[in-house]
């Protein structure tokens, strides 16, 4: 039996923190994990940025409620779901995903959480596993699965090295060049022709 396993942000919707940025005036954080290969030096950089722009849970909510997927996202999961099962193994956290969930018709997620206070000030996070995505991979390839995944960054290059076919999906240049051994897709259209080849 088949199983897909595709990173969230960059493959079905937009970069949040991106959005998030934009939404803000806050160039800064658009550094996403397709920058920077340390996930929890990123993390601590973001959260450092929020408390000192006094900036809150329900303001990145927000700017994710107005959040659509990637142009072309839905029907490829309709598709893919004909073929495949899906699982979603995302570095989000479940108190950004709800909204975007729902716009893909509720796939299963494995993600992260938030710590958050009283004030609604966002003070840390709890990750599911170290390196959860590779983990997951593992565990379904060690139930007899067989598994392909696709991601775009620096945080999915384990999941795509341990699958049996991994592929990137719209990666920067530089992560391409890094790891060459990995095919790309441009378009939904082409990853869909890589996961299923006629």
């Amino acid at each position: 039996m088949d199983i897909v396993c595709l990173d969230l942000e960059g493959v079905l919707v937009p970069e949040i923190w991106i959005a998030f940025a934009e939404a803000t005036g806050i160039a800064e954080l658009r550094r996403t994990t397709r920058d920077e290969p340390d996930y929890d030096k990123l993390m601590s950089w973001r959260l450092d940025m929020l408390k000192r722009n006094g900036l809150k849970l329900a303001d990145i909510q927000k700017v994710i409620s107005g959040m659509e997927p990637l142009e072309g996202a839905r029907e490829f999961i309709r598709d893919l779901r004909e073929r495949s099962q899906l699982i979603i193994l995302s570095d989000t956290f479940e108190q950004f995903a709800q909204p975007l969930m729902r716009h893909l018709g509720w796939p299963t997620l494995f993600c992260n959480s938030l710590t958050i206070n009283g004030a609604g000030e966002v003070t840390g996070y709890e990750l599911r596993q170290p390196n959860g995505k590779k983990r997951a991979v593992e565990a379904f390839k060690s139930m007899g699965f067989t598994v392909s995944a696709a991601g775009d960054s620096y945080n999915d290059v384990a999941m795509l090295q341990t699958a049996d076919r991994g592929f990137f999906f719209r990666p920067p240049q530089a992560i391409v060049g890094q790891f060459p051994a990995i095919p790309v897709a441009q378009t939904h259209r082409e990853l869909f022709s890589l996961l299923f080849p006629s």
